[in-house]
């Protein structure tokens, strides 16, 4: 492509709302065009890297043997209202309605879909399993898009189903998703963990799923990893495990003056003790239905409690803090409350690093009064032992003594088990070997395309611009020409054929214009290699110059050897 030709232009400055550096970067380097809140265009230098994006996803689920489809962007509500997901969706669905008052939403996501053209095409088991995609532009309406395509309201996304007649075919399904996703991100030159993650509403709460996270220092997930063990984990499902702690003894209860010390922070310091002495007492309301049940948590008073984890522990539709009116009728008082001496209709659930045979310190349920002594075995009558700690720096990875560590990643790929629950609410059945009618189980697997390409620049730039992987970059080749000599000229317009004749895909900037802008352009588009056609250097040396984008490593070069010497660079920058 020649430059003078291009659609394209690039900017000095970026928006204002720009927060990050791919938004701004995109905007700048002209890959982006702002439509509204949460919604771009993309101009021909983003087609070319999501083209090569969505080929590479394709590539590798076709070696897994999965079909694509291309299924409707507006959704009929009967299918929504078949899985129940019509009410609960929230308001993240946009819905529409036709003229004649029917209604339709534009697809967020396609469970129903998929499922309502497996029931109507498969019938016996014999036909199993089933594995489709597609790639397609998504809509969900955030409250608050920010970040540019990382958390826009439009996107485009891949998502693949699988149906399989039990769960060791389901099984294989995934693992075969799993090893495909790992290839995709590997080829496209990022820098990844696959971590195990919480199925939130897609499924149940032991499901299996896991997150492919593109590392990067300002993705807005936080990683726990332990190399040497290869464990690694979003920070909502991390189990990890303190190191030993030493507790106090069982002790008689002792009443102690606290005032104006409602945090376990403080109440330590005044007893001159180590935070993890001390009890955190949380009240949470979970609701399953329209029944509320009111649970009372203990947590070391240096932890934090992990609502995700409460919340699929107690299997509820909802877990949030208990209202005045719920501390009001077990006459607890904030800042000072405790299981001691409770009574009524409440549970108690201690968090796992609790030793219950210890004494702790815990509020007296009196204003600025806490009570030393209070070792759970002993003065709570029934209670549940669970893992509710939010994972915490110096924390071990499970069954190691191998100390974790925090990354931040962005979530680029998400893969779940959904089991039957899609299948079975919208009553898709197969025949099974005896004749009788079974509920498939289905897998799930998406990945964010333009996400993905924006996490590519969140992870590859620089102060002067994007460093594309080779991999997913527009064009391979930056061509430069500095010289006003018509014999030059001729000589860059036959170097741009003879690369374009060997398969190497190159932007020629035959704009004429000076060094300082054009190489400012090159870095801020970030192709992986510029070659340099300077006319006083050509005629003193006959060698060019080669520069990598990525490494900043310059080659003199004779026009002779430079397609060759361009095309091994670039095998180079593919393969790491």
């Amino acid at each position: 492509m020649k430059l003078s030709k291009a659609f394209w232009q690039t900017y000095k400055e970026a928006p204002s709302d720009a927060e990050v550096a791919s938004h701004q970067l995109l905007m700048r380097a002209g890959f982006i065009h702002k439509t509204g809140a949460g919604i771009y265009s993309y101009l021909p230098m983003a087609v070319r890297t999501i083209k090569k994006i969505e080929n590479i996803i394709r590539e590798e689920l076709d070696k897994i043997d999965a079909q694509e489809l291309d299924m409707s962007f507006v959704t009929p509500a009967d299918l929504w209202q078949e899985s129940g997901r019509w009410e609960t969706m929230g308001p993240e669905m946009l819905r529409v309605q036709d003229r004649k008052q029917n209604d339709f939403c534009l697809s967020p996501t396609n469970e129903e879909s998929i499922t309502d053209v497996f029931r109507k095409s498969i019938s016996s088991y014999k036909q199993l399993p089933v594995s489709l995609y597609q790639i397609k532009a998504k809509f969900r309406d955030e409250i608050r898009p920010r970040f540019g395509l990382m958390r826009g309201k439009e996107f485009i996304m891949k998502d693949a189903y699988t149906f399989s007649m039990d769960k060791a075919c389901l099984d294989e399904q995934y693992e075969l998703y799993y090893k495909a996703y790992s290839k995709i991100l590997e080829r496209m030159g990022l820098e990844y963990i696959v971590v195990e993650a919480d199925p939130g509403a897609m499924a149940s709460g032991n499901a299996k799923t896991h997150e492919f996270q593109v590392i990067a220092d300002s993705g807005e997930d936080v990683v726990v990893q332990a190399k040497a063990t290869g464990y690694a984990a979003n920070l909502e499902k991390a189990a990890t495990v303190r190191p030993e702690l030493k507790f106090t003894p069982e002790s008689e209860i002792e009443e102690v003056i606290t005032e104006e010390m409602p945090t376990c922070e403080q109440v330590a310091k005044h007893l001159d003790i180590p935070v993890h002495q001390t009890l955190k007492t949380l009240v949470y309301r979970a609701f399953y239905g329209q029944k509320k049940v009111i649970y009372m948590i203990l947590m070391l008073g240096d932890d934090k409690l992990n609502e995700i984890k409460l919340k699929n522990f107690l299997k509820a539709d909802k877990v949030e803090v208990a209202a005045e009116e719920d501390l009001k009728e077990f006459n607890l008082i904030k800042g000072y409350m405790s299981p001691y001496g409770v009574e009524g209709k409440i549970s108690f659930l201690l968090d796992d690093s609790i030793d219950p045979k210890s004494s702790f310190v815990v509020g007296a349920n009196k204003e600025n009064y806490h009570l030393k002594g209070f070792t759970p075995s002993r003065d709570l009558g029934s209670f549940k032992t669970v893992d509710l700690r939010m994972a915490s720096v110096g924390d071990l990875a499970p069954n190691s003594t191998e100390t974790i560590e925090f990354r931040k990643g962005i979530e680029v790929g998400h893969i779940f088990q959904l089991g039957d629950k899609y299948t079975k609410s919208m009553k898709a059945t197969v025949l099974n070997q005896n004749g009788k009618k079974e509920f498939p189980l289905m897998g799930c697997y998406g990945i964010g395309v333009t996400r993905t390409m924006a996490a590519a620049i969140e992870q590859h730039h620089d102060e002067n611009g994007i460093i594309w992987p080779a991999a997913i970059a527009p064009f391979h080749v930056y061509l430069a020409v500095i010289g006003k000599k018509a014999e030059t000229k001729q000589m860059a317009g036959e170097i741009y054929e003879l690369l374009k004749e060997a398969g190497v895909e190159t932007l020629y900037d035959d704009r004429g214009m000076g060094p300082g802008p054009m190489f400012k352009d090159a870095d801020l588009l970030g192709l992986p290699v510029r070659i340099v056609l300077g006319e006083r250097d050509f005629a003193e040396s006959g060698e060019l110059e080669i520069k990598i984008r990525k490494t900043g490593e310059t080659f003199k070069v004779a026009k002779s050897e430079l397609v060759e010497k361009t095309k091994q660079i670039l095998t180079g920058l593919m393969s790491n």
